[in-house]
């Protein structure tokens, strides 16, 4: 297996620093040493990996993408310097896609601060990752729509008060809830919605910095008791009149969908599906040359897709984030909508053909594949297909579309 990781990963086929290419290999051996092995437990668990994200900061790399003038390791769309990140989420979603998922929000809405908050703002909440560990989060969910047997609905009321808002209302879908010290949180000042439901031409979206250890915001643990994701602790959060001051808004009113930001993080989310994919794959190529089983020509050819498939993910990834690097916005958010699309196909062909390949016993714990399956399954429902591929050809055919949102 370490040939192939490096002939698909390696220095001579990734545009990265030497430096970049030391991080990448001692989270890689993190990754696989430490949190691999406690996965199992914080699924078992539905348990925030907390102790993961203090050898993150512990390494010095919980800051990844805080700028290098701040103290971090300047990766991501924002400092032009993409593929690092995403080589990083996939090899953190290799040994637990929900430690991935968690990382994903933590590291996006740095990006966030990073493109839109002003200096004041960067050199304080920047500091507190690089130097005290704070974990980030960003909350948008609030679905209007119950499904069947839910008795109450989701969604915020901001009401403006001396010196900024008083936020009352819940956020569902609250990645990291138990984990994380801030959240980014997606109001929209018009009512409930959030960033998905939100309409009109002035689309006067808020991006507000929610410090979590306010008495005044509560997490429900009631209701996330998914199959797959447990870790993520996505859970129900609260809020009952919490005081958000004025200087916690980040950026402009509008802002956020504006400059489309979502379509920078749409490509991180297929990074963790990769991750998924390449874990199940790993797993099954060990077991198959175990059992002796590489001479049978269908599990040969199943072998065969499988890296086929694990090379296409790989440069549809690396094609993107070169056109995030060079700037070319525009082509960018289309072919990032077109890798998460491609990506999720790959990854899911991937996992069953290492299940057809194995047999019920790679279902059977410990074997990594069961969770990998439910995780997966679960977390390629974050956005809706049909609705993204259908995006796609809208774009194609020139009609009118949203890059940044899909319905789901």
């Amino acid at each position: 297996m370490t040939g192939d990781r490096d002939r698909l990963t390696g220095p001579a086929s990734l545009p990265v620093s030497e430096d970049d290419r030391a991080v990448l290999d001692a989270v890689a051996k993190l990754a696989e040493d430490t949190f691999a092995p406690r996965a199992e437990e914080y699924d078992r668990r539905a348990r925030f990996p907390t102790e993961d994200f203090g050898d993150l900061f512990s390494g010095g790399f919980l800051g990844a993408t805080v700028p290098r003038a701040y103290g971090g390791l300047g990766y991501g769309p924002q400092q032009r310097n993409t593929l690092p990140l995403w080589e990083m989420t996939t090899t953190l979603a290799k040994a637990d896609l929900s430690l991935a998922r968690c990382w994903e929000g933590h590291a996006n809405s740095l990006v966030l601060i990073d493109a839109l908050a002003p200096p004041e703002q960067k050199r304080r909440w920047f500091a507190g990752v690089v130097e005290e560990g704070e974990v980030w989060g960003a909350w948008s969910g609030e679905p209007q729509a119950p499904k069947p047997g839910e008795s109450h609905r989701f969604g915020t009321t901001l009401t403006p008060v001396a010196g900024g808002w008083t936020l009352r209302g819940s956020k569902a879908f609250a990645t990291g809830a138990t984990g994380a010290r801030w959240a980014i949180l997606l109001v929209d000042p018009a009512g409930p919605g959030g960033a998905r439901h939100a309409r009109g031409a002035d689309r006067k979206l808020l991006l507000l910095a929610c410090d979590l250890s306010d008495p005044s915001v509560t997490v429900d643990s009631s209701w996330w008791d998914p199959i797959g994701m447990r870790a993520t602790v996505s859970h129900v959060v609260r809020f009952e009149d919490t005081f958000v001051p004025r200087e916690h808004l980040i950026g402009r009113p509008g802002g956020y969908l504006d400059g489309q930001w979502q379509t920078a993080f749409i490509p991180h989310y297929a990074a963790s599906f990769l991750g998924g994919a390449l874990a199940a794959y790993e797993y099954g190529l060990a077991y198959l040359k175990r059992q002796g089983k590489g001479g049978d020509p269908h599990v040969q050819q199943r072998v065969g897709t499988m890296a086929v498939n694990i090379d296409t993910a790989r440069l549809w990834l690396r094609h993107v984030a070169g056109l995030w690097d060079e700037g070319r916005l525009d082509e960018a958010r289309i072919a990032g909508n077109r890798a998460w699309h491609v990506i999720e196909h790959l990854a899911e062909e991937t996992v069953h053909h290492v299940i057809r390949a194995c047999g019920a016993r790679s279902l059977i714990r410990p074997s990594p594949v069961e969770r990998i399956l439910r995780d997966l399954t679960f977390y390629e429902l974050h956005d809706n297909d049909d609705h993204v591929l259908a995006t796609i050809g809208r774009a194609v055919l020139g009609e009118q579309h949203d890059l940044s949102f899909h319905q789901t």
